[in-house]
């Protein structure tokens, strides 16, 4: 029995005993904890909209300032219905001028509209050849959100114009109702499976398998009903949930199964399950709390970019992270006290835990490592920075309708409206200026008008821009312009800064007016430089939690610091990836992706704060174990040997269940999604190979005895965090202070 082992019962132990000797009161609460949660949820909970705000900046301000003083059809949330006629010469769609018409009304008409103009009565919604035009529909809110079956209405309204011959398409956002549903539920089954597989193979018992299973998808059903009853009074992205599931199935699996691994090895060593189920609580239990409380951390550290939007996506992680780390302190054990000693009955093999001894081939691996210590951590130091290379040249935008699938509704009506109208009209920039400091005459708001668009269609990167005009009040004069390139290209948010920062500045100036440049283009643009700008304060901060955490738990700066370092040259891998996949289109076809597109803007800050947790994950599990057995005094080689050894298994079926969570989730038609899974996905492998078995044994075997070094003076300010779980009365080994 470790020294951990031996030591006064913990709370944790306390709780790991109770549970296990208590299995039906604890389930019976769980049921009921679940369906009443569930239960609010259906009657209470909220929806998800991507519906943010940027207090402070132009395009803030402009979007205020036309909800203030413009009509209808300069308010609410825009969606194109493109119409296209084949016939060339013909009269084009002014031939079917009735239906246009009648559709026109039709959707003027449908609950959620609140204005609608069209192809034969607003300028430059039809192309001069009058094949191509199309409606802006204006919605009270994002028609992306709305029930599937409301495009049922929209094929209503616009029957007339496609039993004429007329080609309709529905752009974003109203197209991404006709996205085809089921890949969310799709990507959760075959986690689950491959989790089922792997854990029968790599475990051989039945119960090894259920038991994770069974409380991560407690935590995960819990979570995900706490986080709609959170979204009745906050404001979450659409994309939540999904990431939500991401989070909270890969890492309840992961709690649960280090769980149910230590207690079927300590079964083999203490008679009273109940006993063994509280000791695997109070060790591998505590680093299971280390751990989620790291993720969490860094998750939390989102709010330091200073939008809600980000925040509240490391809410939605954070939730689920944290219920699938109570499921798996509470439930597993009374699951694992219900089972007692007959845990293994049902197998489908000769059923494995921890491997004796130290003839194992991890013993014998950690021996290689150590033996040339310095090659190893330069080889894995340098595949990590290989795959880091692509990272140097990230460029952050906003992926649009134009990576949609290219047999997509939004896809056609994109390439349709690109074709035919010109790239910039997918992303047009509208311009809003006050005209209350110009003068109250008509001559000099006409000046200021005229010298307004001619600035305007002078500027490099323009492809027109239509003559300024007033809102219904007089107090705006309101312009509509058309960037010469794409929404996602380069060229474009050149545009917007140079139109923000020189083009208005200097035709406003000599009238005393004050322009902001808005629309859905020029907010994704200010979204990407705020975030930008606060993504090193994001990384120092996670960083510098996780550091303090770690020291606590560890007591020692060097491993603290290891920790941190190894954690962002995964992360710098895993954004080389993403950017090499994406960005460059190495391999994007087959995910699904066409063409190359620019990293989504809160795509890097998104995955830092969870690869980052993430990766502390295995580290604690691992550092944990070696811990220990350097504290029951092993040497420091014999404790690395020891640790990678008791943890080899664990890890890498671990590894390989949260591995094919995330990247199931490639089956999502979203490409931010995809984003995610695979960068998720890749730093998984990454911490489960170079980093575990070669970054961490060479490093730590480099260091001896230093390891866990920590100075007196900082020894005694630290709390006493153990992540063995052993009594916060025990001493550290002697030689560990100075």
């Amino acid at each position: 029995m470790t020294s951990a082992e031996r030591a006064e019962p913990s709370l944790l132990y306390r709780t790991g005993r109770a549970c296990a000797r208590r299995p039906w009161l604890v389930t019976g609460v769980w049921l009921i904890v679940l369906l009443a949660v569930v239960g609010a949820d259906r009657a209470w909970g909220g929806r998800y909209e991507d519906d943010f705000a940027l207090p402070g900046t132009s395009v803030q301000t402009g979007a205020d300032l036309l909800d203030a003083h413009a009509g209808p059809e300069a308010r609410g949330v825009a969606a194109k219905v493109v119409l296209h006629v084949e016939q060339r010469g013909g009269p084009g769609l002014t031939g079917h001028r009735d239906q246009v018409e009648a559709a026109h009304r039709r959707l003027a008409g449908l609950p959620g509209v609140i204005a609608v103009t069209g192809p034969l009565s607003a300028p430059g919604a039809l192309t001069q050849d009058g094949r191509t035009g199309y409606y802006t529909v204006r919605f009270d809110s994002d028609p992306a959100r709305f029930d599937p079956s409301y495009l049922d209405r929209v094929d209503a309204a616009v029957a007339p114009l496609r039993a004429g011959g007329v080609t309709v398409e529905y752009g974003a956002p109203l197209g991404a109702l006709a996205a085809p549903t089921g890949a969310g539920r799709a990507s959760e089954a075959i986690g689950v499976v491959t989790a089922v597989v792997v854990l029968l193979l790599g475990f051989g018992s039945v119960a090894a398998a259920a038991f994770p299973l069974a409380s991560a998808v407690v935590g995960l059903v819990a979570g995900l009903a706490a986080l709609g009853l959170f979204a009745a009074g906050f404001d979450f992205a659409a994309v939540s949930p999904t990431l939500a599931v991401m989070m909270g199935l890969g890492v309840g699996l992961d709690y649960s199964l280090f769980l149910v691994t230590r207690h079927r090895r300590l079964l083999r060593e203490l008679p009273d399950p109940s006993d063994a189920a509280g000791r695997t609580v109070a060790t591998s239990g505590r680093a299971v709390l280390v751990a989620a409380l790291t993720v969490t951390a860094a998750l939390a550290g989102l709010f330091a970019s200073g939008v809600g939007f980000i925040g509240m996506l490391g809410v939605a992680a954070g939730t689920t992270v944290l219920t699938g780390a109570l499921a798996a302190l509470t439930l597993t054990p009374a699951l694992l006290g219900l089972a007692g000693r007959r845990i293994d009955r049902f197998r489908v093999r000769t059923p494995v835990d921890e491997p004796d001894g130290d003839g194992d081939v991890w013993h014998r691996w950690a021996a290689v490592v150590g033996r040339r210590p310095w090659t190893f951590l330069l080889l894995g130091t340098a595949v990590l920075a290989v795959l880091a290379v692509p990272a140097l040249s990230m460029r952050l935008g906003h992926v649009d309708a134009g990576a949609s699938p290219p047999g997509s509704t939004e896809r056609r009506a994109y390439d349709l409206v690109a074709r035919d109208f010109g790239p910039g009209a997918n992303g047009p920039v509208t311009v809003v200026v006050t005209t209350d400091k110009a003068g109250t005459t008509a001559t000099g708001r006409a000046a200021l008008s005229r010298d307004l668009h001619q600035a305007l269609t002078r500027t490099p990167g323009v492809a027109s821009a239509s003559p300024p005009a007033p809102t219904p009040d007089g107090a705006l004069l309101v312009s509509t312009v058309l960037p010469a390139g794409a929404p996602q290209d380069r060229t474009t948010a050149d545009l917007l800064h140079r139109l923000t920062d020189e083009t208005l500045p200097d035709a406003l100036g000599p009238h005393h007016a004050t322009g902001y440049v808005t629309g859905p283009a020029a907010a994704q643009q200010t979204f990407r430089d705020v975030l930008a700008d606060r993504l090193p304060l994001v990384v120092g901060l996670v960083v510098a939690a996780a550091f303090v955490l770690l020291l606590a738990v560890f007591r020692s700066p060097l491993v603290a610091a290891k920790a941190a370092l190894l954690n962002l040259l995964s992360i710098g891998a895993s954004f080389g990836v993403v950017v090499a996949v994406f960005q460059w289109g190495w391999g994007s076809s087959l995910l699904g992706v066409d063409g190359t597109v620019p990293v989504e803007s809160y795509v890097p800050m998104m995955m830092f704060a969870i690869v980052f947790g993430l990766s502390m994950d295995y580290e604690v599990f691992l550092l944990a174990r070696i811990r220990e057995h350097w504290l029951d005094g092993s040497d420091d080689r014999a404790a690395v040997a020891a640790g990678l050894a008791s943890t080899a298994r664990v890890i890498t079926c671990a590894a390989l269940i949260m591995t094919s969570v995330f990247l199931a989730f490639l089956l999502s038609p979203n490409p931010v999604v995809k984003m995610l899974a695979l960068g998720l996905g890749v730093s998984v492998v990454l911490d489960a190979t170079v980093v575990r078995l070669l970054l961490v044994p060479a490093s730590m075997t480099l260091l001896g005895r230093a390891n866990w070094w920590i100075p007196a003076w900082l020894d005694r300010l630290l709390p006493h965090l153990d992540a063995e779980g052993a009594h916060p009365a025990r001493p550290a080994r002697p030689e560990a202070r100075s």
